[in-house]
């Protein structure tokens, strides 16, 4: 059985350490501790790794992320994956910083990269990650929020909070997004 996480983020070393880059660094983590790299393909950067039987394709798409559809949606179809068997993980202006909520489907709640999958997919019906980013930002200064670096601060308390979200994505994988969000989003 396969799997498409995807971690939303922007290509570069300028946005490497930014918020809005949560999704790549939990990818780059989970391919960093399976001892694997990624490699630039079409659309993104793809890595692939094995767990209890599983291949979890990995991809931080380089579309930038307004344009992150057509990277999901490629790869959906390269690699013959079901909407249902794909996880994305997103930064999220809602929840408190280090809050991290697994949902089934959803809306794009103001996130760029999600708005972009759901129009692409024509559907909202898909597995997420929302890593809360807090909202410190005055009013209509949310691009520079998500765009900015982490505080000293949070890298600390993010380095737990990854492994956290790769526990998840195993979870996921292995026993469905149900029994996933019973356990992982009460903690």
């Amino acid at each position: 059985m396969k799997y498409l996480i995807i971690g939303l983020g922007n290509p570069g070393a300028k946005y490497e350490n930014t918020r809005h880059n949560i999704g790549f660094k939990v990818l780059d983590k989970l391919a960093s501790l399976s001892n694997i790299s990624f490699s630039t393909d079409k659309y993104a950067d793809v890595a692939s790794v094995k767990f209890k039987g599983r291949t979890l394709v990995l991809i931080k798409p380089n579309t930038f992320m307004n344009l992150s559809g057509k990277a999901v949606n490629y790869w959906m179809q390269k690699e013959k994956i079901s909407t249902e068997n794909i996880l994305v993980i997103s930064d999220d202006i809602s929840l408190p910083f280090s809050t991290i909520r697994l949902r089934s489907k959803g809306s794009d709640g103001g996130h760029n990269g999600l708005k972009d999958i759901i129009i692409t997919l024509g559907s909202s019906a898909f597995p997420r990650i929302k890593f809360g980013v807090g909202s410190e930002f005055n009013k209509g200064k949310q691009s520079n929020y998500v765009l900015a670096d982490w505080s000293e601060e949070e890298s600390i308390v993010l380095e737990g909070k990854l492994e956290f979200i790769i526990k998840m994505i195993q979870s996921f994988s292995a026993i469905g997004i149900n029994r996933t969000m019973n356990d992982f989003n009460r903690r």
